[in-house]
């Protein structure tokens, strides 16, 4: 039988090593190591104009994109909805002073010009404030949820000793899969300028619940075998447990993301961040239920919180 318990230090020891440059990228000041600053936010967490455009003829993004751009938009992020509307997603669009028209007007202008004939068109604004309340209802949401599995779990598996230990890994390990996400995308927003945006809060909370999802997969064997062998050592009963379950997670988890993949390849560029927050999720998810959630237990009940990184020096020295 394989010891995948035994190598517990090594699979903490390796997520440190992908941990830490997501946190120096959120935590670095702007233009450290680039020209930008980790987790840019979009419009949905800063402030700016939401423009509606609907043409009389089928139109593209990407003509409306490039239109933008040369009108001084470059940030401009272009949504199709449906065969002829497009969402346009863009800074704050001054009003109208004096005798110059609003922006809103000048790109509509310039979109009936280069693209076609518009039907109608409408703008609504993003206040600074309605984007902070957004990011405060993002954690706020988050936060409930992590309350919420705690007593879930704590409560499903009340029949193994110490049930809560079972709720506060699966917390942790939320925590821990967060916490990669975003320090990738924070890495993405410093190298190619990916922004952050109210589909992405879409993602991560997609990622908790599959986060979730799969860690009480192998929770759930651990508890059986448990109930089953209640004097074996736990970490011989989680060993077991993980190499039972684990051909179950990885499966669910490859078709997940061969499908994730697929729709990134032909999906369109408004759900890009969606599907790739989850497609990470998946990957760390999976990893975490196993190497993480598990064997946060066994350091738990053999007191291995101070000696977790040694563990895996040791095994190192002793090979």
């Amino acid at each position: 039988m394989f010891d995948i318990v035994g190598k517990r230090g090594w699979y903490f020891i390796f997520s440190a090593i992908i941990i830490i440059p997501g946190l120096l990228s959120m935590i670095a000041p702007p233009g450290w190591a680039s020209g930008g600053s980790g987790l840019k936010p979009g419009i949905d967490f800063t402030s700016g104009s939401v423009l509606t455009v609907a043409f009389e003829e089928p139109a593209q993004s990407e003509p409306v994109r490039a239109v933008l751009a040369d009108l001084g938009h470059p940030e401009a992020r272009v949504q199709a909805v449906g065969d002829r509307s497009v969402l346009i997603r863009t800074s704050v669009l001054q009003e109208a002073s004096g005798n110059q028209i609003s922006e809103q007007q000048r790109i509509v202008d310039a979109l009936d010009e280069q693209i076609g004939p518009i039907d109608a068109s409408g703008v609504d604004t993003v206040s600074p404030i309605i984007a902070q309340e957004t990011v405060r209802n993002t954690f706020l949401a988050l936060l409930v949820a992590s309350v919420f599995i705690l007593i879930y779990i704590w409560y499903a598996f009340r029949r193994v000793p110490r049930a809560y230990r079972y709720g506060v890994a699966a917390v942790v390990t939320l925590a821990h899969d967060t916490v990669i996400v975003l320090g990738v995308f924070s890495i993405l927003g410093r190298v190619i300028g990916m922004e952050v945006n109210s589909m992405f809060i879409v993602g991560i909370l997609t990622v908790a619940g599959y986060s979730v999802n799969d860690t009480i997969v192998v929770f759930d064997r651990i508890r059986e075998n448990t109930i089953r062998v209640p004097d074996r050592r736990l970490e011989d009963t989680v060993n077991l447990s993980i190499i039972e379950s684990v051909g179950r997670s990885i499966n669910t988890s490859f078709t997940t993301l061969m499908v994730l993949l697929a729709m990134l390849l032909i999906g369109g560029e408004a759900i890009r961040e969606l599907l790739l927050v989850v497609a990470i999720g998946v990957v760390v998810g999976t990893y975490s239920s196993i190497f993480i959630a598990a064997q946060f237990l066994v350091i738990w009940e053999r007191r291995e919180f101070g000696r977790v990184f040694s563990l895996g020096r040791r095994e190192a020295t002793a090979s």
